[in-house]
């Protein structure tokens, strides 16, 4: 074991675990001698001094080798064997004279003779004059060679003393010895161990860390998030978040997690956001505006052929229709259908043969400059958008309307979130969907990747990205008047065995398009005034936080076929960072402990509408 442990090593470590376990050596071996020195044994108290002396002799002998860098492993490996044999030599001897002071008595020492004797009868000669010319251990009584049996003082040398009893069994002393030897030797071989694990680090002699955070304050460690179980679809538990008043919870999917709660707002509740949101004036909601596509795509440094392996999703080194289908928010947030794909080809010349499916050279061959210039020049329409609604943003911060507070608060006790995470995240928004209206299929989060940056935590990071996304763990609804014909919310994919992007769009069905095939969902709510429906936009990481985003959460808008749709939005926006989310929550609490009330985002602007009182 020794051996191995030496070999897992560098030079330099192997060196000083060489000198510490002699050093440990010498310091055990010198203990064995003392006990025996103890028990009334000379020969041990002549052994005290040598024993230290050897290891003292080979750790000198060590560190001239470490100072010339000429040590090998295995010379070094010797060097403890040779220790471990100088003081075993010393510990036997001193040992058998604990165990026979003055040698056998007259008659054992002619048993002793006898059966040596007898021993080299049944054995040949050489045999017994090679094992007796160099004994490397002691030797058991019956291959001894034979003694003559005299007392001392008769002119002749004191009888060799047998180690062990005629049985084989040692003696108490000796085994005792023998134990205490094995146990420190353990002890020894498991300190080797515990220095070669901690010193199997960092190989620099500096004890620093090798990277610090340069921070003026450290950041808080956040704890994790609260995630509400689903049990199974149709569960149903009791929750109060009013005083007075009990709210059912019914889980609606599992995939992704999502729940409805009948009567989370009032109706005069409701009448009061739609009120609210009227006096604030709503306005077109935009999806990515050419011009800021243009920068984005240019700002990322993408060649054409990079582009395309992006959007060659299958890796065929072909890009057929519904892989292009497959980035919606394109330009000026038009929605892509297979017949606008084709015109878009023909009118900038990249599909020459007409068969809708571009290989890697015509894509190359293509300018994406007369792309934007196609997208400029062909205005979208309404029902041509990804998007067609109006909306606007309420305040539900301090100092906001008492009915937006309150809200907030029920919010903050059905996701049992921290206070910090739940008042830091956006404001409350207000969308009406007019006839006609629809929100075709989309997540609410997006993957943060190396070129991407949350939007809520971009001020505090100081990061230069070319992207930002909105980071919302969690989206509540709610339901702000009955729907007279359709605006339902549909979930696509809900409870589907798997998740495949490219399977949403199957011949001419596309699951995401909420105008035509809505109907073809797997899920879809009803919209009914004071009701919330809520879901997680993102799995678990496994250790408290976010992880990857939940695909199973893509939901649209279901075409508003009569009448209007007013919903409104809270979403809990959380940085898969963690890091991000903590520093962003401090700077936070430092501006409101600096400038107090004055420090609310430039969102925060409706706190004027504050002290408003409608007729309900």
């Amino acid at each position: 074991m020794p051996a191995i442990l030496l070999w897992k090593v560098g030079t330099k470590k192997l060196l000083v675990a060489m000198e510490y376990a002699l050093t440990v050596h010498s310091l055990y071996a010198s203990t064995c001698v003392r006990c025996l020195s103890a028990m009334g044994s000379g020969a041990a108290r002549e052994a005290t001094t040598p024993v230290p002396s050897r290891s003292l002799d080979l750790r000198v002998d060590l560190r001239a080798q470490l100072r010339a860098g000429a040590a090998s492993q295995s010379s070094l490996f010797a060097l403890l064997v040779t220790a471990v044999r100088a003081d075993y030599a010393v510990l036997v001897p001193a040992t058998a004279q604990r165990e026979h002071p003055r040698g056998p008595s007259p008659g054992r020492a002619r048993d002793l003779g006898a059966m040596a004797a007898a021993a080299a009868v049944q054995r040949p000669e050489a045999e017994t004059v090679e094992e007796a010319s160099d004994p490397q251990w002691p030797l058991p009584p019956e291959h001894r060679p034979s003694v003559p049996a005299t007392r001392p003082g008769d002119g002749e040398e004191a009888p060799v003393r047998p180690l062990c009893k005629p049985r084989g069994i040692c003696s108490r002393a000796y085994f005792l010895v023998l134990m205490v030897f094995v146990h420190l030797y353990l002890g020894n071989v498991l300190a080797l161990l515990l220095f070669v694990h901690y010193s199997n680090g960092d190989e620099s002699t500096d004890p620093r860390p090798q990277h610090q955070e340069e921070s003026p304050q450290s950041v808080p460690t956040l704890g994790p998030l609260t995630r509400l179980e689903g049990i199974k679809v149709g569960y149903e538990r009791k929750v109060q978040l009013v005083a007075g008043r009990d709210h059912f919870i019914r889980t609606l999917s599992l995939k992704p997690l999502l729940f409805e709660i009948p009567g989370f707002l009032s109706d005069e509740e409701c009448r009061l956001i739609i009120h609210l949101a009227q006096m604030k004036g709503l306005q077109r909601s935009q999806i990515l505006p050419t011009e800021e596509y243009e920068e984005a795509v240019s700002a990322m440094q993408l060649s054409q052929v990079d582009l395309f392996q992006l959007l060659d999703q299958n890796h065929d080194g072909r890009l057929q229709l519904r892989e292009v289908l497959a980035q919606t928010r394109l330009g000026n947030g038009r929605w892509m259908t297979p017949e606008n794909i084709q015109e878009m080809y023909a009118a900038i010349k990249a599909d020459p043969d007409g068969d809708g499916v571009l290989s890697l050279q015509e894509f190359t061959n293509m300018d994406l400059r007369d792309f934007h210039k196609y997208m400029r020049s062909h205005k979208a329409e309404s029902d041509e958008l990804v998007r067609n609604s109006h909306h606007t943003w309420l305040h539900q911060g301090e100092g906001a309307h008492h009915v937006m507070r309150a809200i907030r608060q029920r919010v903050l006790r059905l996701t049992r979130l921290s206070p910090e995470i739940v008042e830091l995240s956006e404001p409350l928004q207000v969308v009406r969907y007019g006839e006609g209206g629809h929100y075709h299929a989309h997540v609410d989060s997006g993957p943060v990747y190396p070129e991407t940056i949350c939007s809520h935590t971009k001020l505090v990071v100081n990061e230069s990205v070319p992207f930002e996304t909105s980071c919302r763990y969690m989206t509540v609804l709610f339901y702000l008047n009955n729907v007279t014909g359709g605006g339902e919310t549909v979930f696509p994919v809900a409870d589907n065995r798997t998740y495949d992007e490219m399977s949403l769009i199957r011949d001419d069905v596309d699951l995401r398009d909420t105008r035509r095939h809505c109907d073809k969902g797997n899920l879809r709510v009803k919209p009914q005034q004071g009701t919330a429906v809520f879901w997680y936009n993102y799995l678990p990481d496994g250790q408290g936080w976010v992880g990857e985003v939940d695909d199973y959460s893509l939901h649209g808008g279901c075409l508003v076929t009569r009448g209007t749709k007013w919903i409104a939005n809270n979403w809990i926006n959380v940085d898969p960072s963690r890091a991000r989310q903590a520093l962003f929550q401090q700077e936070m609490a430092r501006l409101a402990r600096e400038d107090g009330a004055d420090s609310q985002p430039e969102w925060a602007l409706d706190r004027a509408y504050s002290e408003a009182r409608v007729e309900l």
